[in-house]
């Protein structure tokens, strides 16, 4: 490359950078993120009518959580990405499990996003999967705004809101927009910050965007909508907050230390497209990321640097195939470029990226820092791994929680076996179920997983995906451990009763154990030899 290329590819690479905005939406199931993220993209223009995508074609189902069972059970449970443009920013939505047992996808898209946004029930505050979650935000310091939603039910006091969200979380919360009204009531917020009445009309089945009006607090329309009684409270608050509330601290928000504050409705559009022009406004572009040596990796930086955070099996039925979703942390990002893939030791050629939205594919030409691209992935990838160009990067390894419930899984039909495995094989890859193989070489497969529904969704997949009927046997273990040390020290142990011997996929011995204290016994009567149990991956505490 000449020194001119460089010198005009640099401008053009920071320019993209700074225009990138990268975050997920959490909270409890039910809150309404879906409906929300449903509300962006109908105010981001990325859809005509709240359900439907714009496309050349015709207009396709927009909803993010696109697989069948998530549809059945209105939960999401998987993690989907969604790109879409905005007064010139280039938009990253990721969406995120919402159901506990999925926590991990959620951890692991969290590692993938730049800042968050935290969707609060405005009856009924802060529920256990919000404060989970926060937690993880509040561990890797992420910016975080907050949409409490569902203005449009009766709703409890927002002063209270806000007192729980800073005696729950630990974090200060600036309202930035105050409700006018609940329930029946409600009809838009008062902008603390521009000292605005903002108040929507409702439209046909939510599905377009809410009419507004501009006004202030003077407004005789507000005076008559509230009723005296109604309009007195409002102003009262108002002049409470501005003289006593928690003033918005950019730097405090950027660290992760002061949360701002937005009320609204997504259901009926109320207070979304303000919300999105500040979710703009204050969310970071793509910041640094820190190498495994600790060294930073600057997004402006030429070199191309991404990594592996979620791997998806079948998103398209009629592809049936397996898809690498990667972050791009730093360069240019250009289709058939050659990256290099440090634990396969050997480069790759990049030949058919692209980018989802909801179901749809789009072939990808380039891409830049924040953005997430889809790799075709037929065994490829795997969750946390690196690629690059240039000098060697790794980033530092995604982490697992720890399983606590077992199974053993059961092919019914012998006459499928390749699809059994198969299906286990791409289903495993996704990260939400261990698999382990049994000493004895029985050759039944073991599952080790966070909650009971991960196991219904697998056994739903390989019904419905790869034509394949399990049976699903619970064992009554509840940790497992990876056994590490030199042979002759392994064969010296005496095992518990209740335990059960295994192999995860890389081939190291698995001890699986009925009680904490089963596992406390044999570590306490093995302590003068050369061996140690290991965690299955990382550990992080899901609860």
């Amino acid at each position: 490359m000449t020194i001119t290329e460089t010198a005009v590819r640099r401008p053009q690479l920071q320019e993209e950078v700074q225009r990138r905005r990268t975050f997920a939406i959490i909270s409890h199931p039910d809150a309404g993120k879906t409906t929300l993220t449903e509300k962006l993209l109908l105010y981001g223009n990325a859809v005509e009518m709240a359900g439907s995508v714009r496309t050349r074609k015709n207009h396709r189902h927009a909803r993010s959580d696109w697989m069948a069972m998530e549809q059945e059970r209105g939960i999401s449970i998987t993690s989907t990405v969604l790109q879409f443009e905005y007064q010139d920013c280039c938009i990253n939505l990721l969406d995120t499990p919402g159901h506990e047992d999925f926590s991990e996808d959620t951890y692991r898209t969290l590692m993938a996003v730049d800042s968050a946004i935290m969707v609060i029930d405005a009856a009924k505050g802060i529920e256990p999967q919000t404060r989970k979650l926060f937690e993880v935000c509040r561990m890797r310091r992420i910016p975080i705004l907050t949409f409490v939603n569902k203005m449009d039910h009766l709703a409890r006091e927002p002063l209270e809101l806000l007192d729980e969200i800073e005696n729950v979380l630990g974090i200060p919360a600036a309202a930035m927009n105050w409700p006018i009204g609940d329930g029946p009531t409600f009809q838009g917020v008062y902008d603390l910050q521009a000292g605005q009445v903002l108040r929507f009309s409702r439209t046909e089945h939510s599905q377009h965007k809410a009419p507004l009006t501009v006004s202030d607090l003077g407004d005789p329309a507000l005076l008559s909508a509230l009723g005296d009684a109604a309009h007195a409270q409002l102003v009262e608050d108002i002049d409470l907050l501005q003289g006593a509330g928690m003033p918005f601290d950019p730097e405090l928000y950027g660290a992760g230390k002061l949360t701002p504050v937005y009320f609204g409705s997504a259901l009926n559009n109320f207070g979304v497209e303000p919300f999105l022009q500040e979710l703009i406004r204050l969310a970071p572009p793509p910041q640094p990321r820190a190498a495994e040596d600790g060294s930073p990796v600057i997004p402006a930086n030429e070199e191309f640097s991404a990594f592996v955070f979620k791997i998806q099996a079948n998103m398209n039925p009629k592809h049936r195939d397996s898809v690498a979703f990667a972050r791009i942390c730093s360069g240019r990002f250009a289709k058939d470029m050659l990256v290099k893939h440090p634990r396969h030791k050997k480069g790759l050629r990049l030949s058919r990226p692209y980018q989802v939205f909801a179901q749809e594919r789009v072939s990808l030409e380039e891409a830049y820092p924040g953005d997430v691209i889809a790799l075709a992935n037929p065994g490829l990838f795997a969750i946390g791994d690196t690629i690059y160009t240039g000098n060697r990067v790794e980033f530092q390894p995604l982490p697992r929680f720890q399983p606590e419930l077992f199974a053993a899984v059961r092919n019914q039909d012998t006459s499928k076996h390749k699809q059994f495995h198969k299906g286990l094989e791409q289903l495993v890859r996704e990260g939400a179920i261990q698999r382990l193989y049994p000493a004895d070489e029985s050759n039944v497969p073991l599952l080790a997983a966070v909650g009971e529904l991960q196991f219904q969704v697998l056994k739903a997949r390989l019904r419905t995906e790869y034509n394949v009927e399990v049976e699903l046997e619970f064992l009554s273990f509840t940790a497992a451990k990876r056994v590490l040390g030199r042979a002759e020290d392994i064969r010296q142990v005496k095992w518990p009763y209740r335990i059960m011997h295994a192999k995860d996929d890389d081939g190291t011995p698995v001890a699986l154990f009925a009680s904490q204290w089963d596992l406390r016994q044999c570590l306490e009567r093995h302590a003068e030899l050369d061996f140690r149990l290991e965690d299955l991956g990382f550990t992080v505490d899901p609860h």
